[in-house]
């Protein structure tokens, strides 16, 4: 009988850990973000560019504060939860300005053409690191492990973590900035 007690509390604590609650990590340098140009036109040789890896993208509970950052924050008035109204859809695989962790920082702090506007000033950079997270969960770019299974209200709609990953289409980035999957 102590056998099995002892097997059964060695089989709980083994399966009890699902990810590493981090509340402390620490998001990428903003210095390092590139924004994807707007055109191919520059002076000079090309820079190489290296992926950014927003480690809040496993950390659901960074993810849980993105998701309510992008309800507080009104992209839900634009992006209507992710599937696009006045905005550009999030939760396909169709990105405009990119697809990775930088460009979509970059996409919030500076704003976009024909709408986005600029976030710069208005949220200190983790915030946008998170929501920057939120945002690629949406199309199952993150570790479903990580991503928050529910909302701490009434749950109306299936978890991001549900969605199957998808395959960004990225084709004007150059293949040393695509991330490995």
């Amino acid at each position: 009988m102590k056998r099995v007690v002892i097997l059964i509390a060695i089989g709980v604590l083994i399966s009890c850990e699902r990810e590493e609650r981090g509340f402390r990590v620490e998001p990428p340098q903003a210095d390092r973000i590139n924004s994807k140009r707007m055109t191919t036109l520059q002076p000079g040789e090309p820079i190489p560019q290296q992926a950014v890896v927003n480690e809040y993208e496993e950390n659901a509970f960074a993810l849980g504060e993105g998701k309510r950052l992008f309800s507080q924050m009104n992209c839900v008035g634009c992006h209507a939860n992710g599937g696009g109204s006045i905005g550009p859809a999030l939760m396909d695989a169709k990105w405009i300005y990119g697809s990775q962790p930088d460009q979509i920082f970059a996409t919030i702090v500076e704003g976009r053409p024909n709408g986005m506007p600029s976030f710069h000033g208005k949220l200190p950079d983790y915030q946008v690191w998170q929501l920057a997270a939120y945002v690629r969960s949406l199309s199952g770019q993150v570790p479903k492990d990580a991503a928050p299974g529910r909302n701490d209200n009434m749950q109306v709609k299936e978890p991001e973590n549900s969605k199957d990953r998808e395959k960004p289409n990225d084709a004007s980035l150059p293949k040393s900035a695509e991330r490995p999957e």
